[in-house]
């Protein structure tokens, strides 16, 4: 297993975000953690990028305890954070941003092979380069933040509601580009509001519901599940029937 989160327990001050959750993330694949908001979703992501730490529990990469290392080990380990809202440095540049994301050894030894595949991956990017990030569109944005992940040659990466206040049009092109990714070799833990995409692309999924994990399995497994369907895609049981109805009466 590449990925694996082991009872982890995480809060803020006095109060407790996140119980006792477990989840792995294999090799090439997409994970991804759905449930309502203030479950406690980016407080997981974020503890498993190394933004917070947690109170008890174990985070392992390849077998390797990750617990007591500073956040910027977790990027040395593999491991590439796309946070809610960007979070982009927005006076600089489009390529200073993309630059941030290679500051470590390895990483900034592959740099300009890495620049040209996210300019290849994104070719407005290309085009912009020299322009402030602030200037751009959030969707341009978005591949700021995607493309400074990919500089640090991750082998996973965590998002965290990546298509927050994007176009319809450009949340699809924005999934098309996780499934590449996932696809070149590159794990993938996805947290996302939008179910319904999120488990298109997903090989798993998990339920975060109040701190806790409620529920996994495949996705087309979880879809089929009332309860998924009634919380998260807006189908009820009445709903259901009457098209089951009019189905039998046509």
């Amino acid at each position: 297993m590449l990925l694996e989160v082991r009872d982890l327990h995480v809060g803020y001050g006095d109060a407790t975000a996140v119980w006792g959750a477990s989840i792995d993330v294999p090799e090439s694949s997409i994970v991804t953690v759905i449930g309502p908001n203030g479950a406690g979703k980016s407080t997981l992501i974020n503890a498993i990028a190394g933004m917070l730490p947690f109170r008890s529990g174990r985070l392992l990469l390849d077998g390797q305890e990750l617990n007591r290392l500073p956040a910027h080990a977790f990027c040395e380990r593999g491991i590439a954070l796309i946070p809610e809202g960007r979070r982009l440095f927005t006076t600089m540049t489009v390529e200073e941003n993309l630059d941030i994301g290679c500051y470590r050894l390895e990483a900034r030894k592959r740099r300009d092979e890495s620049l040209e595949g996210v300019y290849s991956r994104f070719p407005a990017l290309r085009a912009k380069r020299h322009q402030p990030s602030g200037q751009l569109s959030g969707g341009q944005q978005q591949m700021v933040a995607i493309g400074r992940a990919l500089m640090a040659c991750p082998r996973v990466m965590l998002f965290d509601e990546p298509s927050l206040g994007l176009a319809p049009s450009i949340v699809n092109d924005m999934f098309a580009v996780i499934r590449d990714i996932r696809s070149e070799g590159v794990s993938v833990l996805l947290v996302e509001q939008n179910v319904q995409k999120s488990m298109e692309i997903a090989d798993y999924a998990y339920v975060l519901e109040h701190g806790h994990i409620a529920g996994a399995g495949v996705p087309a497994e979880l879809l089929r599940q009332p309860h998924i369907q009634q919380a998260y895609l807006g189908i009820d049981d009445v709903a259901q029937s009457q098209e089951h109805s009019h189905g039998a009466n046509v």
